[in-house]
């Protein structure tokens, strides 16, 4: 009977924390359903249904997802950097090039990301609890499908923790009055229980637009799922930073035939399913995000859900607003806080349709009337285009959140990992089909033969194939964040950061492969007066195209900015994970400590 009792209060505690903001007013409407019997919430589906969207709540906190670990973690890498790395001011450069303190004053604070991931964790393992004892979570159930949206949510929250710190310890049941305290476990034993989750989450998850829960990329999907299950067996058998060295795991079930194994079939079985595609236009898909478009079974495949008024994608990483105009009222200085390297521009292809969205050279000044006019910038300080409030169909009024927001994978994802999977596995040859299917959204018709066909034809080694996926994924997911587990995972972290660093000295003194780029840009308004006219951004563009327009100096880009990429002294690869913030080491009871010599 008392065990009842602490279940049951364990519940109602859980429910408790249910916030009240925006965020939660999205997903629950919980009324007296909080005072109920755990047997009776996670047999009636409508109340399981309220209890498994409260597991998200926790990405909306003000120091997790929305304030913390979405907006810093991700850079830098070799074409994402904070733009203000060379920064010593405050700590925030500290989380970006390399060198975070457990006392960082962002970080170590007891409602940090780290202890929000928890509460999610927590959240959804007494969901995961409850649906296995009093529900009957069957395929083709609305309590199955909860059971399966539960594993994976849990899943998502752990993937992300181990990203950031690497080992962490492992909560695969309610926490209990003998497991307060627990520490580290391997993050080996983590990602297989993850992997074997996700395996089963997919046999309870329908398809997008199967069922109406599954018509939002809001809601868990068997795509995403699949999808999913395909990155963690990737990370799990890629290289990573161990207590001991940098190295793959020595675990026989991650290695790496029986991961990419998993993660080929797993994406065979998202692209045969014909239930996602690729927009047919990379313009239009990022327009569409930010119109806030979210049906199911195109190119997102789900999204961590924000409220209008929670949520800082844009806030974040939007190309820069000096103030607000007729496009937001989100307040002064927004967006740019990162941006891509100087050069990434250069690196894609000119006729990359991809190149003139992903990456921007102008912010927008202050307004005058309300009306603000793109402004060129600098050469070490663009923007990324993938986010835009100009885009936006919904008037931002808040002054801390923008409400957009974050695609946790879409469909490229999936076509990138099944032609890594099958190089390694089959060979270029077979990896041949998906990157083709990629790079034919990239260029134009008239573009295909050369920059697609004869191209990819040309990859006709394992290593060259393995280089091409290595920069496709730079031009396609630059500004997602998604580089830098990628780079670590490949065993290229340091060496493509020092690479990065090389390629910007060599673009200040306009030598090697940026000889050709123009030390001078042009520009004049367009005929609405806002937009800019620029000439000089593209190689060989050197002398001024007419009296109209007006020259603009682009060589600002000193050495202390290019070395900010990672700083002086450091080694990015025994740096891969931050430090477990050091209120938590405090609050461990001494079973929390830091390894990599924090």
């Amino acid at each position: 009977m008392k065990n009842k009792i602490v279940i049951s209060g364990l519940i109602i505690f859980a429910l408790s924390l249910f916030s009240c903001d925006d965020f939660a007013e999205d997903y629950l409407d919980v009324k007296s359903e909080s005072t109920l019997d755990e047997s009776v919430i996670f047999s009636t589906p409508d109340l399981a249904e309220s209890a498994v969207n409260g597991i998200k709540i926790p990405f909306g906190e003000t120091n997790s997802y929305r304030g913390r670990f979405l907006p810093w973690y991700g850079f830098n890498t070799d074409t994402e950097w904070y733009n203000a790395s060379e920064s010593t001011s405050s700590d925030k450069p500290d989380l970006a090039v390399y060198d975070a303190k457990p006392t960082n004053s962002e970080m170590n604070s007891t409602n940090n990301a780290w202890a929000m991931m928890f509460s999610g964790i927590e959240r959804a393992n007494l969901c995961i609890r409850g649906l296995r004892t009093y529900g009957n979570p069957v395929p083709d159930s609305q309590l199955g499908y909860l059971l399966g949206e539960a594993l994976t949510l849990r899943a998502i929250y752990y993937a992300d923790l181990v990203k950031a710190w690497g080992d962490v310890p492992a909560r695969f049941e309610p926490i209990t009055s003998e497991t307060i305290y627990i520490p580290k476990s391997s993050r080996d034993t983590i990602y297989k229980r993850l992997i074997k989750d996700l395996e089963e989450a997919a046999t309870l998850v329908p398809w997008p637009n199967e069922t109406p829960a599954t018509s939002s990329v809001e809601r868990i999907n068997k795509a995403f799922v699949k999808g999913f299950r395909a990155r963690l067996a990737l990370v799990a058998s890629g290289y990573q930073q161990y207590p001991d060295g940098v190295r793959r795991s020595n675990d026989p079930e991650l290695s790496v035939n029986a991961m990419y194994t998993i993660a080929l079939n797993e994406c065979k079985d998202v692209i045969e399913s014909g239930k996602a595609h690729l927009e047919p236009s990379f313009e239009t898909f990022w327009k569409k995000y930010n119109q806030e478009v979210i049906n199911a079974g195109g190119e997102s495949l789900w999204e961590i859900p924000f409220a209008a008024g929670r949520g800082r994608m844009l806030f974040t990483f939007a190309v820069n607003h000096a103030s607000n105009d007729q496009y937001h009222n989100n307040g002064s200085n927004r967006g740019g806080v990162a941006g891509p390297l100087p050069t990434v521009f250069y690196d894609y292809d000119k006729s990359d349709t991809r190149r003139d969205v992903t990456c921007v050279p102008y912010r927008y000044g202050n307004p005058v009337n309300g009306f603000a006019k793109q402004q060129l910038g600098a050469l070490n300080r663009w923007y990324f285009g993938k986010y835009r409030y100009e885009w936006m169909t919904r008037f931002v009024t808040s002054t801390n959140d923008d409400g957009i927001n974050k695609i946790y994978m879409r469909y490229a994802e999936v076509l990138l990992m099944a032609a890594e999977a099958a190089n390694e596995l089959e060979g270029p040859a077979a990896a041949a089909v998906y990157l083709k299917e990629l790079r034919m959204r990239a260029f134009k018709p008239e573009d295909h033969l050369q920059k697609v066909d004869n191209y990819v034809n040309a990859l006709t080694s394992k290593i060259a194939m393995f280089n091409a996926i290595v920069d496709e994924h730079k031009f396609e997911f630059t500004g997602e964040m998604e580089r830098k587990q990628a780079l670590i995972r490949w065993n290229l972290l340091g060496t493509n950061l020092d690479l990065a660093k090389e390629k910007m000295f060599n673009l200040k003194a306009r030598s090697g492969e940026y000889e050709d780029v123009p030390t001078s840009l042009y520009f004049k308004y367009a005929s609405n007066n806002e937009s800019l006219i620029i000439y000089g951004l593209n190689r060989g563009e050197h002398n001024s195209p007419g009296a109209d327009y007006t020259s603009y100096d682009w060589t600002t880009l000193s050495d202390s900015k290019i070395n900010s990429i990672y700083r002086v002294g450091v080694n990015p690869d025994n740096r891969q994970f931050w430090p477990i913030w050091q209120v938590f080491l405090d609050g461990s009871n001494g079973t929390l400590v830091n390894d990599y010599n924090y």
